[in-house]
């Protein structure tokens, strides 16, 4: 194996020299005209901390007599060879460490492909830990590195969502896009409609097996939900991270747990209850009613004040019409709009919230179903259901992030022989699969490729009954697809790709991050 073993691989890495020994009393320091490297000498030290034991001093600002710095923190412009936001260099002599950066970004990014060149363990004595002499340049491929975590279908306390997060920054993914809202549970406190949570965040009971194949259930009550105040906590944690949180509300489909509270909302007006199985489910947000606009609306004007993301995401997919062509208001609302169909009718919603949110400075991001029936210029596209929906998109201006559920779809099983996974809700994405991944489709011109924003992994969470099998589904399969989206296409090996896996592996088993082990 090539040492050292930094996932996702390095723009460029070079072994200089001798090693540099880490050891109680190594000074961090940083530059005091950046706010930012200040934070992150804080964060390494607490990181350090935590994987080696070592407890060094707090940081201290650099002084300009010259005097030797062991860890330092310099901020760089662009004048100086750092061009991209992200990007960083990072020199690891005997004489000291050096992490040059613009921003925060490259700040975190580099302080984690330190930490990456941490042995397994310290020297003979336990009392030093050696750093390989290394000289790096480093910067990403793609500007959209994400993964998706669903907290709807089961719900998961914020010390897990922390991990989550802490594990992602490993690997220098910098959006989590946080599913919130679904037909089995409404995680988010919105405060002028207290019964999203007193009735839509809990369910009575939860299905037992694969839902398309069972009519048993647990008997067991689920639920819970965030508080504004963890959200914003959350937010800001992952923000010194370099990660950004964008919320996902869905609609107008995967809504039962919104009209369990207040049913008046849909087309029916019938009582329901929070959804206790999975799947596409006909109870849908009445278009035609103008007190659903107003609703939805105002539960985004309250996740807009939590959020600072500028991408909010609204959902989009999978929304029956059979209410819809039954409906009097939804149909009225097709006339008078001279509308082609129910079709239409989707778009115009979503048109409605496209535009409530850019008069707020932000863009609404939905999953590739808001093609359907046309759509707004700003709106950017994430792609599921393969490709398509994002090479239509790209083709038509729009800016696109790739999702496709061929690649990275993490709930899939991990294995062709599936009677040896746990259960998951179906398809099959091994490591090499999503390893062998390429965000830009090749039918793309190189201008339409520009609006490739970047990809994500999904974790769908119907089959995620603790957080242990969250974190067996993720990794390492989000190991390979951080280094897809951050590394350059040319020169991919999955071999190698392999052997610097099994330090990875045993890291995370310092850190308590299930993994399914790779054959």
């Amino acid at each position: 194996m090539n040492f050292p073993a930094i996932i996702p691989k390095p723009l460029s890495l070079e072994v200089i020299g001798q090693a540099f020994v880490l050891q109680a009393g190594t000074p961090i320091r940083f530059d005091p005209e950046s706010a930012a490297a200040r934070l992150v000498a804080d964060l390494l030290r607490d990181w350090l901390l935590t994987r080696t034991g070592v407890r060094l001093p707090p940081p201290t600002a650099m002084g300009g007599n010259g005097q030797q710095t062991a860890i330092q923190f310099v901020r760089t412009s662009r004048s100086e060879g750092a061009p991209h936001p992200e990007g960083y260099r990072l020199a690891v002599k005997p004489s000291g460490v050096s992490i040059e950066a613009q921003e925060l970004g490259g700040f975190v990014h580099g302080a984690q492909s330190l930490l990456q060149l941490l042995p397994e363990t310290p020297d003979a004595s336990g009392l030093v830990w050696r750093v390989p002499g290394v000289q790096i340049a480093d910067q990403p491929r793609f500007g959209w590195r994400g993964m998706m975590l669903d907290t709807a279908r089961h719900f998961f306390p914020v010390a897990d969502i922390k991990k989550f997060i802490d594990t992602l920054a490993t690997y220098k993914f910098n959006v989590f896009h946080w599913h919130l809202t679904e037909d089995q549970g409404w995680r988010i406190e919105i405060r002028r409609y207290p019964k999203l949570t007193s009735i839509g965040a809990w369910r009575r009971e939860t299905v037992v097996g694969h839902a398309s194949q069972s009519q048993v259930y647990d008997g067991r009550p689920h639920g819970g939900f965030y508080t504004q105040d963890e959200l914003r906590e959350i937010v800001n944690y992952a923000a010194a991270r370099h990660i950004t949180v964008m919320p996902e509300i869905e609609m107008p489909g995967h809504a039962q747990a919104a009209l369990a509270a207040y049913p008046e909302l849909s087309c029916t007006g019938t009582l329901l209850d929070v959804a206790c199985t999975f799947g596409i489910i006909k109870e849908v947000y009445c278009a035609g009613n103008d007190a659903t606009l107003d609703f939805v609306k105002n539960v985004l004007e309250e996740v807009l004040e939590i959020f600072p993301s500028a991408y909010i995401h609204i959902g989009g997919d999978e929304c029956p019409k059979d209410r819809w062509q039954t409906c009097p208001k939804c149909q009225a609302r097709i006339r008078a709009l001279a509308l082609k169909d129910e079709h239409e009718l989707q778009s115009w919603f979503v048109r409605q919230m496209d535009t409530f949110l850019q008069a707020r400075g932000r863009r609404l991001v939905g999953w590739d179903e808001i093609l359907e029936g046309g759509l707004a210029p700003g709106a950017v596209v994430m792609s599921w259901r393969g490709e398509d929906g994002g090479i239509a998109a790209a083709k038509a201006g729009h800016d696109v992030i790739m999702a496709t559920n061929k690649k990275t779809y993490f709930d899939h099983y991990q294995s062709a022989d599936k009677e040896k996974e746990p259960l998951a809700i179906g398809g099959c994405c091994t490591l090499d699969n999503v390893y062998d991944y390429e965000p830009i489709p090749a039918v793309l011109s190189a201008e339409e490729a520009m609006h490739v924003l970047g990809a994500q992994g999904q974790l769908w969470s119907e089959y995620f009954g603790t957080w242990r099998q969250v974190e067996y589904m993720a990794f390492p399969r989000a190991a390979a697809l951080a280094e897809v989206l951050w590394s350059p296409a040319t020169g991919r090996d999955y071999a190698d790709f392999r052997a610097r896996l099994i330090p990875h592996l045993r890291r995370l088993d310092r850190l308590g991050v299930n993994y399914r082990k790779p054959e």
